[in-house]
């Protein structure tokens, strides 16, 4: 059992309140069993047109239509290329070997949808969510307005919500879809924001108060008779990983009953071509984005909630555009039937996107499920960039360059987040310990979740300040959710069952390995499983064991200190004291222990002895 960093964790607030082709593409092919169809099934068409994509006939439509559906997920922000490990795929080459390859930035989305979209009018593209949220400053400076902006470029057509466009709550994702100025920060520019061109779909979330979806649980596309339904929804647990105060007044429920409600609502409308959008994903066995998840046999490589979503949504449903977890699939997992169905995920940051074709039998209005075809695609940087997209970029970087460009640390390497314990988990955790001892010099120890930490640290140069120099964009885009540190006490018996809930409960499936400051030493021991994965009697504090007995006093975000990411016991601390945002906690600490001629180096990483 991989313990695999999980990559989604909420923020309270933003910290924006005080601070203004083709030839190119590597893909991976997924197919159905292929069904001969008639010779109609393939349409000649050579011009498009948003909203009118798609094949035409000079004779008329023939029966068979196929459709291309081009998809994406977990974009959170990243218009410029993600960097480090967080802007690279890998892929498996025909020996056996990989080989990484730079990929993300919307300036080579855009060109790369763009091409993919040339001949086929009948052409729809839609996302898994997460499209906000976590976002470098860049972006999350400017609460996503420059997103929405950009994905409207994009020709977005439909998105479900994912957990992470609740994190400022319902009333901020209901400005980011209908535009307006953010109600304490105006205006960011001379026009007022128009919000988003395309619907996003929240099926399962419900105002308390009125029982109804809180958005549009779906939408119909339409083009010269052939209709698609998209139902979109979020993981059912988002209150569980979402601030209180994001969710507030919201309720979640089930995406499967959810997904076969409005599967029958539609068809009942007669559209019988459906597709669900689920912010909720799976685990390939191999993190290569290429890789074969149907071998032996059908949806055989992956693991994880998206199987059993998959398993049990009804076969009404023709195809699931999956994410939340962050990987790459194409697998055809079986509906209750026991037929197979397409269920896809583009990885994030966009890195990937899927191109999909369901094709639509005119007879029936429905697809064709056995000729369903899809792969993913890598969003390489050879290609043009897209103008509009430079423009854009451009544009919100000149207004947030006074405050991003500013020093706050030096590294002498790239310091990373992959791995069951990260140099920069070490790090940071690190830095909220001294934070801690500043505020409260009884402070023993920090915790900090690793969904909490979103992009590496890189030595070289991302702009003009120098390898080595950490900005504070960089800080940004690590750090994003204006999260503060606060101190608790603890029991030494909470602190050993607060380790063990790393492996057990709803962590059990894909352990949450919290990264864990200086001092704090313990083996995991993953052949055994649940609690026992964590080795009780193994854990030290400055070389003694805990004392279940004993008061300790532990920093960590708000988030974890209240309990998020399934560590309900970090919710029970006493004594709190509330401290300054986690991002100002580790630019203090790169500052003061870094500087051109002394940085810092990456952490060992070897505070937790793993067992496999």
């Amino acid at each position: 059992m991989p313990a695999t960093a999980q990559p989604h964790q909420p923020r309270r607030g933003r910290r924006t309140s005080r601070l203004l082709v083709a030839a190119a593409t590597v893909v991976t092919a997924g197919a159905l069993a292929a069904a001969a169809l008639p010779g109609s099934a393939s349409a000649d068409g050579n011009d498009r047109g948003h909203g009118g994509k798609g094949h035409g006939h000079g004779h008329g439509p023939g029966r068979y239509q196929d459709v291309q559906l081009l998809s994406f997920n977990d974009l959170h922000g990243n218009l410029e290329p993600p960097t480090g490990s967080s802007g690279r795929v890998t892929e498996v080459q025909p020996d056996g070997t990989t080989k990484t390859i730079d990929a993300g930035g919307v300036e080579y989305l855009a060109t790369h949808l763009r091409e993919a979209r040339e001949g086929n009018r009948y052409s729809i593209t839609a996302a898994g969510g997460d499209m906000v949220g976590a976002s470098p400053l860049l972006s999350g400076l400017f609460h996503d307005e420059p997103t929405i902006e950009a994905l409207n470029k994009l020709d977005l057509d439909v998105t479900s919500v994912g957990n992470h466009e609740f994190d400022e709550g319902a009333g901020e994702l209901a400005r980011l879809q209908n535009g307006g100025c953010h109600p304490t920060e105006g205006c960011y520019t001379d026009k007022e924001f128009k919000g988003a061109d395309f619907p996003y779909l929240a099926a399962n979330v419900l105002d308390e108060k009125t029982g109804k979806p809180l958005l549009k649980p779906y939408w119909v596309w339409k083009q010269r008779g052939v209709k698609v339904g998209f139902i979109g929804v979020t993981l059912e647990g988002t209150p569980d990983i979402v601030s209180a105060e994001g969710v507030k007044g919201l309720t979640f429920k089930d995406e499967v009953e959810t997904i076969n409600k409005y599967a029958k609502e539609l068809q009942r409308q007669g559209v019988k071509s459906i597709v669900a959008l689920v912010h909720e994903g799976g685990f390939p066995a191999s993190s290569s984005y290429n890789y074969d998840c149907d071998s032996p046999g059908a949806g055989d490589g992956i693991s994880g909630p998206i199987v059993d979503i998959a398993k049990n949504v009804t076969p009404q449903v023709d195809a699931l555009v999956t994410g939340h977890t962050h990987n790459a699939y194409v697998c055809t997992v079986p509906d209750p039937a026991g037929n197979p169905r397409m269920v896809t995920s583009a990885s994030s940051f966009g890195r990937l996107y899927t191109d999909t074709t369901l094709t639509y039998d005119r007879a029936t209005g429905d697809i064709a499920r056995t000729s369903v075809k899809s792969a993913n695609h890598v969003v390489t940087r050879d290609v043009p960039k897209a103008p509009d997209m430079t423009r854009l970029i451009g544009r919100w970087n000149t207004l947030a360059a006074p405050i991003g460009n500013r020093p706050i640390g030096y590294v002498s390497a790239d310091i990373d987040r992959t791995g069951t314990e990260s140099p920069l988990g070490d790090l940071i955790a690190d830095a909220q310990f001294a934070y801690g001892k500043e505020q409260d010099p009884e402070t023993d120890l920090a915790l900090m979740n690793p969904g909490g930490i979103r992009a590496p640290i890189t030595y070289a140069a991302s702009g003009a300040e120098g390898d080595g120099v950490v900005t504070y964009a960089e800080g940004f885009t690590v750090q994003p959710f204006a999260n503060t540190v606060n101190l608790k006490d603890y029991t030494g018996a909470q602190l050993i069952q607060v380790l063990k809930e790393q492996v057990s409960g709803p962590n059990e499936a894909a352990p949450k390995i919290l990264q864990i400051s200086s001092g704090l030493t313990y083996t995991l021991d993953l052949t055994k499983s649940g609690a026992d994965r964590v080795v009780a009697d193994s854990i030290r504090l400055n070389g003694a064991p805990i004392d279940p007995a004993a008061t300790y006093r532990v920093a960590s975000n708000s988030f974890l200190a209240g309990g998020g990411d399934g560590f309900t016991t970090l919710g029970e601390g006493t004594n709190e004291l509330v401290g300054a945002d986690d991002l100002t906690a580790f630019e203090q600490y790169l500052t003061a222990n870094s500087s051109a001629a002394d940085p810092i180096a990456p952490p060992a990483a070897d505070r937790i002895t793993v067992v496999q």
